[in-house]
C-alpha cells in the first residue's frame, strides 16, 4: 500500500511539474512583454536578455498620453462600454431564445433551427458588406449602436447553440414543478433555469467580451471618431502617431490592455471550465 501511494505521489509530483513547465512556456510572451515595457528601442531588437537595465515606470507615463487632448483612459473607457453592454445583452437575449428552442414546440422549429446552425457556417467576411450597407441606411454608424443592435437580437448563433445543449440537460421535471406552483413560461426562465444555467451563462458571457474587447475589424467599419475608438485601435493609433516607434511604450499599453481579460479569465475559470464540459451533455 505504501508504494502505491509513493508511486501516487511521484506521478502527481512529475504531473504538477509538467504542467508548471507548460504554463510557464504558454505564460513567456505575456513575461518578455511585461519587462520589454522597462528596455529601449536598442535593448529589445539588440539583446535577448529577459530583464532589462534599468526599471523605470516612464514608458507607462508617456504611453498614457496619446496627444495633448486623448489618453487612454478614454480609450479604457470606451471599451468597458462596448463590451460590457454587449456581453450583458448577448447573454440574455441568447438565453432567451434557447430557452425558446429547448422547452417549447412552435411551427416551423426544426427549420428556422436548421437556419441558425447554417448561420454558423457563414464567416464574419460574407457579412461585413450586407451589414454596413444595413447599419448605413439606418444612420447608426460612428457608434455603438451596431454591436448593441446585433446583441439584442440574438445574431450570434454559436452562443444559442451552447446554452440550447445546456438547457436541454436538465430535466423538464423542474419546469413542470414550477407550472404547478402557478410560475409562468417567464417565470420559469427567470426562478429555475436562469440561476442553473450560470456556468453556460459565464461562459458565453466570458467568450463575448473577449471577442468584442479584442475586436478590430467591426470597430474600425463602424467608428469613424478618435474620440469613440476602443483600445484595439488605439494600439494602432500609437503606431501612428510617431515617426519613430517607441516600443516600450507600445507594449506598455499592450500590457495593460490585456490585464482586464487575465484577470476576468482567471476569476471566472471556475465557471467557465464548468459550462464548456456541461454544455454537450444531455439528460
Amino acid at each position: 500500500m505504501r508504494k502505491k501511494h509513493l508511486r501516487r505521489g511521484r506521478v502527481s509530483v512529475w504531473t504538477y511539474i509538467l504542467v508548471m513547465v507548460i504554463g510557464i512556456i504558454m505564460m513567456y510572451p505575456i513575461i518578455w512583454m511585461f519587462f520589454a515595457t522597462f528596455k529601449t528601442n536598442a535593448e529589445i531588437f539588440g539583446s535577448i536578455r529577459l530583464l532589462p537595465e534599468h526599471f523605470s515606470l516612464q514608458s507607462y507615463i508617456d504611453g498614457w498620453k496619446v496627444n495633448g487632448r486623448i489618453t487612454y483612459a478614454t480609450f479604457f473607457l470606451n471599451s468597458f462600454t462596448l463590451t460590457i453592454i454587449t456581453t450583458l445583452l448577448t447573454v440574455f437575449v441568447c438565453a432567451i431564445v434557447a430557452y425558446g428552442f429547448a422547452r417549447f414546440k412552435f411551427p416551423c422549429k426544426k427549420i428556422l433551427f436548421a437556419i441558425l446552425i447554417t448561420t454558423m457556417m457563414l464567416p464574419d467576411s460574407v457579412m461585413l458588406i450586407p451589414k454596413y450597407s444595413l447599419f448605413n441606411s439606418m444612420n447608426l454608424l460612428d457608434s455603438y449602436a451596431p454591436f448593441y443592435l446585433q446583441a439584442g437580437l440574438a445574431c450570434y448563433p454559436f452562443f444559442i447553440f451552447m446554452l440550447i445543449q445546456f438547457i436541454r440537460g436538465l430535466p423538464r421535471e423542474l419546469d413542470e414543478s414550477a407550472y404547478i406552483d402557478g410560475c409562468s413560461e417567464m417565470g420559469v426562465f427567470l426562478r429555475i433555469l436562469m440561476p442553473l444555467m450560470k456556468p453556460a451563462l459565464f461562459s458565453a458571457g466570458l467568450f463575448q467580451f473577449m471577442w468584442t474587447y479584442n475586436d478590430y475589424t467591426n470597430v474600425l467599419i463602424y467608428i469613424n471618431s478618435v474620440k469613440k475608438y476602443t483600445l484595439s485601435l488605439a494600439l494602432r493609433l500609437s503606431l501612428d502617431a510617431e515617426s519613430v516607434i517607441q516600443w516600450n511604450k507600445v507594449m506598455a499599453m499592450s500590457f495593460l490592455s490585456m490585464l482586464p481579460l487575465i484577470i476576468l479569465f482567471f476569476a471566472a475559470q471556475k465557471y467557465f471550465v464548468e459550462g464548456i464540459a456541461t454544455s454537450g451533455l444531455k439528460g
